[in-house]
């Protein structure tokens, strides 16, 4: 059996393997430009790149050069399929988007919050628009208002389940239980949320899997039950070609399953992170003094915010992985060691090959 290919649109990718998009500046070019390479769709995260330290119009105008450099960089390195990665949260999202869809990128993933007015940011329908939930009912949400206001569906869904890194879109209490919201229950449900459009639109909506996705034996129990592929981010962190310091990826490869914890991050949702000193002392000392010279996000209330992240994750991102935020998915434990992107694709096309064969 032949590995299938992701088909979004007109783009089709060799491999179904999204690199996920993991600010701030975890997913930069070197790291989406080696995926694509290698026939997967390699992403870069628009979250937290230029001088965080300029504030007002400064601050969203280098944050616009920054991420025009990113992208910049990402094609001279690659032909392949590149995508950008959005928060709704970040103050300057519209911004950043414009300057995507400006330098002639064609996917472009939306998540932390319902992207209602993307389609007025992008109204090119040669520009695929990319969605990330984290239930039927939010994508029902977002396919429900933009048939209505714009006669538009989705390009794809992101299913992201409790098991991924960073932001998640659960509740604590969700998170708590989280085999309740296993991605091999969710993804029956949110086909069938999808499908009445795809009839309406005359046209497939690929569904593509995420969080909590190891190792190339999982793919096919999701392509099985009817995923177009699968999105990965923790794996790719422990590659040469991500541009976080060896001690953020040093950090992935020492951490214990008990390491691994769920946080309240100011953008208002938990979060997923590795146990260090800097959460020992916020669990012990409260509240951390911001002062904020820039506002990146919107919901962040810096007055009564516990901790400013963007400060904390550039720290860990630098190498000060004691006194910043490491963000991580789940399984981030069961990484032993720093491989090339190559390497990581290779060991996951294989894995996927021998787990289809065996279901022959």
């Amino acid at each position: 059996m032949e590995v299938p290919k992701l088909r979004i649109g007109e783009l089709t990718a060799d491999v179904p393997i999204v690199q996920g998009g993991m600010g701030v500046r975890i997913s930069m070019a070197s790291l989406a430009a080696a995926v694509a390479n290698e026939g997967g769709i390699g992403t870069i995260s628009s979250v937290g790149l230029g001088d965080l330290e300029r504030g007002g119009q400064e601050y969203e105008r280098i944050s616009r050069e920054a991420l025009r450099e990113e992208i910049r960089k990402a094609r001279s390195m690659t032909d392949g399929l590149l995508a950008v990665n959005f928060m709704g949260a970040l103050s300057n999202v519209e911004d950043l988007v414009g300057t995507t869809v400006e330098e002639g990128i064609r996917l472009v993933v939306f998540g932390a919050g319902l992207p209602m007015r993307l389609p007025e940011m992008v109204p090119d329908p040669s520009v695929y628009l990319v969605p990330i939930v984290s239930s039927p009912r939010a994508a029902e949400l977002i396919l429900r208002a933009w048939a209505k206001r714009y006669k538009r569906t989705v390009d794809a869904l992101i299913l992201e389940g409790p098991l991924a890194g960073g932001h998640l879109g659960f509740s604590p209490e969700e998170l708590d239980h989280s085999d309740d919201f296993a991605l091999e229950k969710l993804l029956p449900a949110l086909l069938d949320t999808v499908r009445p459009y795809e009839e309406r639109f005359g046209r497939k909506i690929p569904v593509i899997p995420a969080g909590g996705i190891f190792d190339g034996r999982d793919i096919p129990r999701l392509l099985k039950r009817g995923a177009a592929g699968v999105q990965m981010a923790t794996r790719f962190v422990c590659t040469w070609e991500c541009d976080a310091a060896q001690e953020f990826k040093q950090a992935y490869v020492e951490a214990k399953e008990d390491d691994i914890v769920i946080i309240k991050s100011p953008v208002g949702l938990p979060g997923r992170a590795i146990r260090n000193k800097f959460l020992a002392e916020l669990e012990q000392e409260g509240n951390k003094r911001v002062q904020c010279p820039y506002r990146c996000l919107t919901v962040c209330k810096a007055s009564e915010a516990r901790f400013c992240i963007a400060k904390a994750l550039l720290t860990s991102y630098r190498g000060d992985v004691e006194n910043g935020l490491v963000f991580c998915g789940q399984n981030a434990h069961r990484i032993q060691r720093i491989v090339s992107v190559h390497e990581l694709m290779s060991e996951l096309m294989s894995d996927l090959r021998t787990a289809l064969e065996e279901e022959l």
